[in-house]
C-alpha cells in the first residue's frame, strides 16, 4: 500500500475507532497540543508533530499489552509514512520497544508523554482544578512528592530532557503553556474564564 500523510481529521477518526477511553482520548489530545506547540517553538513541522502525538497510544485501550505493537501494525495497514510510524512507537523505548528516540520530534514524544499525566494530576489538585493557573513552580513541588502521581515515571522525564538539552522548568512550562491551548477540550479549564488567561 502507498505511504499517505494523514490528515488530523483521518488520525482522529482512527483514534476513535480504537479508544473509547475519555481519560486516554484527552491525554491523547494533550499530547497533541504539547506537540503542536513545541513543533511551533522549534520551527518543526506542526501538523505532522501534532498528528503523532495524537496517535501515539492508538493502541492502548484494545491492546495494553502489545503496547506500541498494535499502533505499527494498525498504522501499516492504513498506510501510514515509515517516518509516522517509528516517531509514534519509539515513546515506548525501554518500556515496550528498543525503537530508540532519534530525531527532535522522537525525543519531544518521549519526554512530554509522562508529563502531560503529571500537569493534569497538578491541575486537578488546585482548588480551581484548572491548567490556566498553574505553573511549573507548582508542578515541581509536586514532582519532588514521589507519591503524587506515583504513576508518572520520573526518571523518563529526566531522560527525555537530558536527550533534548533542556532543563525541566522550560519542558514543564512548554507542557503547561501547550495545554491551556486546549483546557476546554481535555477538561482542565475548571472554574477559571479562559479569557483571564489569553494575555
Amino acid at each position: 500500500m502507498d505511504e499517505k500523510v494523514p490528515s488530523r481529521n483521518e488520525a482522529l477518526e482512527l483514534l476513535k475507532q480504537y479508544n473509547q477511553n475519555d481519560g486516554l482520548i484527552k491525554h491523547a489530545l494533550a499530547v497533541e497540543a504539547v506537540m503542536r506547540y513545541l513543533a511551533r517553538k522549534n520551527g518543526q513541522d506542526e501538523e505532522k508533530w501534532g498528528i503523532i502525538g495524537l496517535i501515539h497510544d492508538l493502541d492502548y485501550e484494545k491492546y495494553p499489552d502489545q503496547h506500541c505493537h498494535k499502533t505499527r501494525e494498525i498504522l501499516e495497514e492504513n498506510g501510514w509514512p515509515t517516518e509516522y510510524i517509528r516517531a509514534a512507537i519509539s515513546h515506548g523505548w525501554g518500556i515496550c520497544n528498543d525503537v530508540e528516540p532519534q530525531s527532535p520530534l522522537e525525543k519531544s514524544l518521549f519526554t512530554i508523554d509522562e508529563l502531560t499525566g503529571l500537569v493534569t494530576a497538578a491541575a486537578l489538585v488546585r482548588p480551581s482544578r484548572s491548567v490556566l493557573d498553574l505553573t511549573a513552580k507548582s508542578v515541581k513541588k509536586k514532582w519532588k512528592d514521589k507519591r503524587f502521581a506515583a504513576g508518572v515515571d520520573r526518571e523518563l522525564i529526566e531522560k527525555g530532557t537530558k536527550m533534548l538539552n533542556i532543563e525541566l522548568s522550560e519542558i514543564i512550562t512548554d507542557v503547561i503553556m501547550a495545554m491551556r491551548e486546549v483546557a476546554g477540550e481535555i477538561g482542565l479549564q475548571g472554574d477559571i474564564e479562559a479569557d483571564q488567561y489569553n494575555g
